[in-house]
C-alpha cells in the first residue's frame, strides 16, 4: 500500500522535520521571535491586570516608548557596526537641556531650538566618533567618558534652577496631539499598499535575475500578516485618542534608519565593517569615515529621543537622560534580535524592542511592583537575550574579525 511510503518512518523523524520546518521559518522572518515574545508578554499581564490590554493604556504605552525608541535607532546602528555607545542617554539629557535654554531662556523659536538639538547631538556624536579613529581607542571608553562628561554639561546648562518647563505648542503638539482616525486609517492603508507593492516588486526582480525567492504562498501569508497587525494596531489607537504625533515621528525615524541600512551603499558598508572590519578595510571601504557617520547617527537620535521624551514631560530637569534610558536603549534593539557582536539585525528591533521593554514596564507598572524589581526583571531579559545571541553565534561560526 502508498500510504504507509507517506509517513515518517517514526516518531522522532517526524519531530525533526517540525522542529526543522519551524527554525526555517524563524530563520527566514528574523521579527518572528520578538513578535512571539510580546504576544506571550501581553498575554501574562493581561491575564494579571483586565487594564494592561485597553486602548487606553496600549495608547500610555506607544506614548511611554517614543523616546527610549528614537535613541534606539542610532543605538541599532552602532551594533551593527559591533560597537557600543553608553553616552546616549547623557548625550539625549544635554540635548534637551540646549533646546530648552535657546527656547526658553534665549526666545529662540522651538522649532529651531529642536533643530538645533538634533544637530548637536550628531556633531556631539561626530567628535566621539573622531576620537575613537583618530587614537584607536575602545569606543566603550570615548562614550563612557562622553557619558560623564554629557551628564555634567546638562548640570552646567540647568544652573541653580535644576529644571525648565517648556511651554511652547510643538512640545505640545509632540506630546498630546493625535491624529484623526479618518486619516490614521488612510495613512495605514497607504503604508499597507505602498510596503506590499515595493515587496512584489522586489520579488518580481529576483525571480528575473534567477534568484531564490520564497513561495507565493509564504510571500502572500507574509503581506497578509503584516496588514492585519497594521489593521489592528491603528483599530487599537483608534478606540482611544487615535494615533500619537509622537508615534508617526518615531515610525518614520525607524523606516529612514532601515532604508539607510537595506538599500544604500552607506548601509552595506557598515553591515561590512561590523562582519569584518580588516576585510572591509582591504575591500577599499573607508572603514574610519563609516564609523565617524555611524557615532554621527547615534548623537542625532539621542538628540532626536531627548526632544521627545521632553516633551512628553513638557520639562527638561537634572534627571533628563539618566536613571535607566540608557540601559533600556541598548537593551531593546539586542532583545529584538541585534547583535552585540555587529553585522546582524534590522533598524525595526529599535521600535519592537521598545514595545518589549516598554510592555514589560507598563505591566509592572500596572501590577505596582517596585523599581527594583523591575531593574532585576529588565536585567534579567537582557542577560538571555545575549546569551541567546553568543550561542547563535557559536553554532553557526559567525563573528565579526577585529
Amino acid at each position: 500500500m502508498t500510504t504507509g511510503l507517506l509517513r515518517p518512518k517514526n516518531p522522532e523523524q517526524a519531530s525533526a522535520n517540525r522542529a526543522s520546518r519551524i527554525a526555517d521559518l524563524v530563520r527566514a522572518n528574523e521579527h518572528v521571535p520578538v513578535l512571539v515574545s510580546i504576544a506571550a508578554i501581553w498575554a501574562v499581564f493581561a491575564a494579571a491586570n483586565d487594564r494592561f490590554l485597553t486602548p487606553g493604556n496600549l495608547t500610555n504605552l506607544t506614548l511611554q516608548i517614543v523616546g527610549v525608541g528614537a535613541i534606539s535607532v542610532g543605538v541599532v546602528f552602532v551594533l551593527l557596526l559591533g560597537e557600543i555607545d553608553l553616552s546616549v542617554g547623557a548625550l539625549s539629557g544635554f540635548a534637551a537641556g540646549l533646546m530648552a535654554i535657546l527656547n526658553v531662556h534665549q526666545g529662540q523659536p522651538a522649532w529651531l531650538a529642536i533643530v538645533v538639538a538634533v544637530v548637536g547631538g550628531g556633531l556631539v556624536g561626530t567628535l566621539q566618533g573622531v576620537v575613537i579613529t583618530t587614537f584607536r581607542l575602545p569606543a566603550f571608553v570615548v562614550t563612557l567618558a562622553g557619558l560623564l562628561v554629557w551628564q555634567g554639561a546638562l548640570l552646567l546648562l540647568l544652573g541653580s534652577s535644576g529644571t525648565i518647563n517648556l511651554t511652547d505648542s510643538i512640545y505640545l503638539t509632540l506630546s498630546s496631539d493625535f491624529v484623526g482616525r479618518p486619516v490614521g486609517w488612510a495613512m495605514a492603508a497607504a503604508v499597507i499598499v505602498v510596503r506590499a507593492a515595493v515587496a512584489l516588486r522586489r520579488r518580481s526582480a529576483r525571480v528575473d535575475s534567477g534568484l531564490a525567492v520564497e513561495s507565493v504562498k509564504r510571500f502572500a501569508g507574509k503581506q497578509v500578516a503584516i496588514a492585519a497587525a497594521i489593521v489592528v494596531a491603528v483599530a487599537i489607537l483608534s478606540a482611544d485618542r487615535g494615533i500619537p504625533i509622537s508615534l508617526v515621528v518615531l515610525l518614520v525615524l525607524v523606516a529612514t534608519g532601515d532604508l539607510i541600512v537595506r538599500r544604500t551603499r552607506f548601509g552595506r558598508y557598515v553591515m561590512a565593517v561590523g562582519s569584518n572590519i580588516e576585510a572591509a578595510r582591504r575591500a577599499g571601504i573607508r572603514t574610519d569615515h563609516i564609523r565617524v557617520a555611524v557615532f554621527a547617527i547615534a548623537g542625532a537620535m539621542a538628540g532626536a529621543g531627548g526632544v521627545l521624551a521632553a516633551s512628553r514631560l513638557l520639562a527638561v530637569n537634572q534627571g533628563s537622560g539618566g536613571s535607566d534610558l540608557l540601559l533600556l536603549a541598548i537593551a531593546g534593539p539586542v532583545i529584538a534580535g541585534v547583535s552585540l557582536f555587529g553585522a546582524r539585525g534590522s533598524v525595526w528591533a529599535a521600535l519592537t524592542g521598545a514595545v518589549v521593554i516598554g510592555s514589560i514596564a507598563n505591566g509592572m507598572d500596572l501590577l505596582s511592583f517596585s523599581s527594583s524589581v523591575k531593574f532585576m526583571v529588565t536585567g534579567v531579559v537582557l542577560l538571555v537575550a545575549v546569551i541567546l545571541d553568543a550561542i547563535s553565534r557559536s553554532r553557526t561560526g559567525t563573528g565579526n574579525a577585529r
